[in-house]
């Protein structure tokens, strides 16, 4: 009878700890908030990513702290909503990988007015980055996943990839003020049911998580008049704090998320213990289904 513990090397132990180890990751709007936390997780659980931002700077800080901890990260820097940007985006990383295995379709902002001060322009930018680029990533990744699926198939391997598309409760229950990111993040819903039909057959599970209040720099609490520029627009940032604390005051776990706990959500939707869901829809906001 062993009477030892049984002793694992460390390099064996990480395998272990480890389910997307070889996997390669494409996450959006990863410089900052929910973005950097998803790729910070799934660097952590082995995958390479393709770090996108608006910023060269951020996505490169992304990437310094994924290889600062052993982890295999490349930055890309651009608007999702750019002519293009698809493309050159999937093609960086089948360029220093060959493989496609996760898509985040994360990037997104707000930008809100009740229906009567809300523009046409103010109404576009919400479809533009919220479907718009989410389906040109994906169709921009078709080719080469059905060409890997079909190799697969004829050597008898079942190999399963994962899109995660980010919606919200706003787009599952709508919001006051928000008409045009509420009809995105609605939309967001139907896109990735149809590819979840579409692509099954490739073994590609499509899903979506719903975010809830989660605290980040779109919805920190404050007073102070903050703005952000995207795409050229000045778009304002934070909630008044009174808003933001009634706003915690409703969620039945007693207070916002972390963007660690919604990189959590997502991770869910990327394992191997999630190759039977698909087309689903993900709640991640501490009960709080509705605002």
């Amino acid at each position: 009878m062993r009477t030892e513990p049984l002793r694992v090397s460390e390099d064996i132990m990480e395998t272990l700890m480890t389910k997307l180890t070889g996997k390669t990751a494409y996450v959006t709007g990863a410089g900052n908030g929910i973005g950097r936390a998803v790729a910070l997780k799934l660097a952590s659980e082995g995958a390479n990513v393709v770090v996108n931002d608006l910023k060269e700077g951020e996505a490169q800080a992304v990437v310094d702290e994924i290889t600062a901890t052993g982890g295999t990260a490349i930055a890309f820097a651009g608007s999702v909503t750019e002519d293009g940007f698809a493309e050159r985006f999937i093609g960086a990383g089948v360029s220093e990988w060959n493989a496609i295995d996760i898509i985040v379709n994360n990037a997104g902002y707000t930008w809100d007015a009740q229906i009567g001060h809300m523009t046409d322009d103010m109404f576009d930018a919400m479809m533009d980055v919220h479907v718009k680029a989410p389906f040109r990533i994906l169709r921009a990744a078709s080719g080469f996943i059905k060409g890997a699926a079909k190799q697969e198939a004829e050597e008898g391997r079942e190999v399963f990839r994962k899109v995660v598309n980010i919606s919200s409760i706003a787009g599952t229950g709508g919001n006051f003020g928000q008409a045009n990111y509420s009809s995105a993040k609605s939309a967001v819903l139907g896109l990735t049911k149809t590819m979840a039909k579409e692509w099954g057959r490739l073994k590609v599970n499509v899903n979506a998580v719903a975010f809830g209040f989660i605290e980040t720099r779109l919805t920190e609490g404050t007073d102070e008049k903050k703005t952000i520029e995207i795409d050229g627009n000045t778009v304002g940032i934070g909630i008044p704090k009174k808003m933001a604390q009634g706003a915690a005051a409703v969620i039945p776990l007693g207070r916002p998320g972390t963007p660690e706990e919604a990189a959590d959500g997502v991770y869910l939707m990327c394992c191997p213990e999630s190759n039977y869901v698909s087309a689903q829809v993900l709640t991640v906001g501490g009960g709080l289904n509705g605002l």
